[in-house]
C-alpha cells in the first residue's frame, strides 16, 4: 500500500490523498461503509458501488472468525472473492467486540479468552491467531489486535491498558513480517494508538506506533463517552506526532459533524456504524439537515427525500412514501435509507477534498457544520 498526500489545507490540518492498493486506489478523506459480517447491512454490493459510490468497505474479524469460519473463507479465497467485492478492505482486529464481551471474557497477557455470543463455545484471541486469522480473511488493510478501555477509565487503568496493547502491537508486528498473504496480493498492518483521554498516554502511545514505520497508521478509543470536545483535542495531540507521510484513521466515528472536524484535525478515513444503523431507525442525514422519517410532517410530503443526493433513490421516492414505509415497518424502508445515509456520508467527503484541493475547506466547513447539525 501506498500512500500519497496531495494537498494540506493552508488554515487547518485538512489533507486531501491518494492510498493505492492492489484492489484499487482511495481518495482521502474518505468514509468506509461497514461490513461486518461480509455484508453492509440492507445494501446489496452492486449498489455500494453504483449508488454509494464506496470506495473501500470494513470486515470484523471477531464476527467473520466465528461465522463462516475461516476455512470457508481460504476455500472461498477470501473476503473479496467469497462476497464478491473486487475494490479495497479493511479488517479489524474483533478487540473491541470481544473486550465487549462483559462477563463471557477474560484477559491475561497472552491474549484474550472469549466466549462466542452465537453458541457459547470458547475461544482465545492472542496478537498473532489474529494476525493469521486477518491473514486467511485476506483484507487490503489488517488491524492490531489492542485492548480498547472504557472511556471512563481512571488514569491507572488506562496506562495499564496502554502497556498491554503495546506489547501486543510488538506481537502483532513480529507475526505479520513473518507471514505472507494468501491470495497474491500485498496487505498493509496498522497500529492502533490508545491512551483513553490522557494527553501524556496519547502521546506516548503516538510516538510508540509512529516508530514502527507502518504503512498507516489508526486512532482508537474515542467516542465512546467522552465529550466531543475532548475526542477533538486527542487527535490533535495524536495527529502532531503521527507520520504526515502516511494515513491516519480515525476507529467508529462517526456523526457528519464528527467527520468534518476529525478531517479538519488531518483525519483521513473513517468507519461507522451510524448512516446504516441510524437510517434502519428511520433517520436520514442531509445536506440541509436531520430528517425523522417516522414525523407526521413528512406524511404528505410528495417532494423527493432528498432533492439534492447523489443515489438514485434520493429522487425516485418522495419524503410521503419513505414515511409510509417506515410506518408499515416494510423492510425496503432500510434499504431506502442505508443507501441515502451511505451516500450522503461519501458525498460529504468527496465535497472536503474536493474543497480542500480547490483551497476553501475552512469557509465550506464552517457553513456545512451548521447545515448537517440541523434538525429538520
Amino acid at each position: 500500500m501506498t500512500f500519497e498526500l496531495l494537498k494540506t489545507d493552508d488554515k487547518t490540518s485538512a489533507r486531501a490523498g491518494l492510498i493505492t492498493t492492489d484492489h484499487g486506489q482511495i481518495g482521502t478523506p474518505i468514509f468506509m461503509p461497514v461490513g461486518t459480517v461480509g455484508s453492509v447491512k440492507g445494501v446489496l454490493q452492486r449498489d455500494l458501488k453504483n449508488e454509494v459510490g464506496a470506495q473501500i468497505i470494513l470486515g470484523n474479524t471477531y464476527h467473520l472468525y466465528l461465522r463462516p469460519g475461516t476455512d470457508i473463507l481460504e476455500q472461498a479465497g477470501g473476503l473479496h472473492r467469497f462476497i464478491n467485492w473486487d475494490r479495497p478492505m479493511l479488517t479489524d482486529s474483533g478487540g473491541f467486540q470481544v473486550f465487549s464481551l462483559t462477563g463471557i471474557r477474560k484477559l491475561k497477557e497472552e491474549g484474550c479468552y472469549f466466549t462466542s455470543h452465537i453458541d457459547g463455545s470458547k475461544h482465545f484471541f492472542s496478537p498473532e491467531r489474529v494476525m493469521d486469522i486477518e491473514r486467511s480473511i485476506g483484507a487490503d488493510i489488517m488491524m492490531a489486535l489492542d485492548e480498547c478501555p472504557p472511556g471512563t477509565s481512571d488514569y491507572d487503568y488506562a496506562k495499564k491498558s496502554l502497556g498491554l496493547t503495546h506489547r501486543w502491537l510488538d506481537r502483532c508486528w513480529k507475526r505479520f513480517n513473518e507471514t505472507e498473504p494468501k491470495y497474491g496480493y500485498q496487505q498493509s498492518l496498522f497500529p492502533i494508538v490508545q491512551g483513553c483521554t490522557y494527553r501524556d498516554l496519547r502521546t506516548q502511545s503516538a510516538e510508540f506506533v509512529a516508530e514502527k514505520g507502518a504503512d498507516g497508521n489508526a486512532i482508537g478509543g474515542l467516542a465512546v463517552g467522552e465529550p466531543a470536545e475532548v475526542m477533538y483535542e486527542m487527535i490533535e495531540v495524536v495527529n502532531a506526532i503521527l507520520p504526515q507521510d502516511r494515513p491516519r484513521y480515525l476507529m467508529g466515528v462517526g456523526t457528519p459533524a464528527n467527520l468534518l472536524e476529525g478531517i479538519e484535525r488531518g483525519v483521513d478515513m473513517f468507519d461507522c456504524v451510524m448512516p446504516t444503523r441510524n437510517g434502519r431507525n428511520a433517520m436520514l442525514f442531509t445536506s440541509e439537515g436531520i430528517m425523522n422519517m417516522r414525523n407526521k410532517k413528512w406524511e404528505t410530503d410528495f417532494s423527493p427525500i432528498d432533492p439534492n443526493g447523489t443515489a438514485d433513490v434520493d429522487t425516485f421516492y418522495t419524503k410521503a412514501y419513505l414515511h409510509h414505509l417506515f410506518k408499515a415497518q416494510e423492510l425496503l424502508a432500510m434499504e431506502i435509507a442505508s443507501i441515502h445515509n451511505l451516500s450522503f456520508y461519501l458525498w460529504l467527503v468527496k465535497e472536503a477534498r474536493k474543497h480542500i484541493l480547490d483551497g476553501t475547506f475552512s469557509i465550506w466547513k464552517g457553513q456545512m457544520i451548521r447545515r448537517v447539525t440541523n434538525r429538520l
